[in-house]
């Protein structure tokens, strides 16, 4: 027969019972502070990571602006310095045929008693002319164009140059007024373009420059 339920037993199971759910809501409200303390911990990581890639990235931008400014900084010097390259071989080629012009005209028929270097003239209205060998006697000049590399087009120009030639130059309008193009480098073709169109033509020949024309050729008169 079941022994009989006292007082002081059931009384010792209501305290059982709520040891227990205390013992469990302690365990409860020590996994819930740990979860806290983990997602606190995380959220910390992830903030610092963010801040750290941040920076990172700001650090690589600035950097990455640092190096196209650097970029361009040589890319302006290299250009400035193809540039006076360019201008110092330009005015070399210049120098050379101006040395050679006396001789090549003179055995032309043409006595040289000047030549003048990048002669200018303006007009009224802003409009400019500069021809870059100017060779002149008493009564023939020539204007001469000169090229490191001459194409048709610079042809065509200097031609437009020779017709408006005595209005910018009122000084040689009395004298019989020829036109020559030079050339280190001359496309295909241009050499005899320029002489069809009465130019003088002047090669480079070795170290030096010469007229090509042959000796019957009849320069144009402006």
């Amino acid at each position: 027969m079941a022994q009989a339920l006292t007082i002081d037993d059931i009384w010792k199971l209501f305290e059982e019972t709520n040891r227990l759910f205390k013992e469990s809501a302690t365990q409860a409200e020590a996994r819930r502070q740990e979860a806290e303390a983990r997602f606190e911990r995380e959220l910390e990581e992830t903030k610092r990571f963010l801040r750290d890639s941040r920076t990172e990235t700001e650090r690589m931008h600035q950097e990455t602006e640092r190096m196209f400014q650097e970029t361009d900084k040589r890319i302006k010097e290299t250009s400035t310095r193809i540039g006076r390259l360019g201008e110092r071989w330009g005015e070399f080629v210049e120098g050379l045929v101006a040395l050679a012009c006396e001789t090549m005209f003179l055995e032309r028929g043409i006595p040289v008693h000047k030549v003048y270097s990048r002669a200018r003239a303006r007009l009224p209205g802003n409009r400019r002319m500069e021809i870059d060998l100017l060779v002149s006697n008493d009564t023939v000049a020539v204007g001469v164009e000169v090229k490191s590399n001459l194409r048709s087009e610079d042809v065509r120009q200097h031609m437009d140059r020779l017709s408006e030639f005595k209005e910018f130059f009122p000084e040689f309008a009395q004298k019989r007024l020829m036109g020559a193009v030079a050339g280190i480098v001359v496309e295909e073709g241009v050499a005899e373009y320029a002489m069809k169109q009465g130019l003088s033509m002047i090669m480079q020949s070795g170290d030096n420059v010469r007229l090509i024309n042959e000796p019957a050729f009849t320069p144009r008169i402006w």
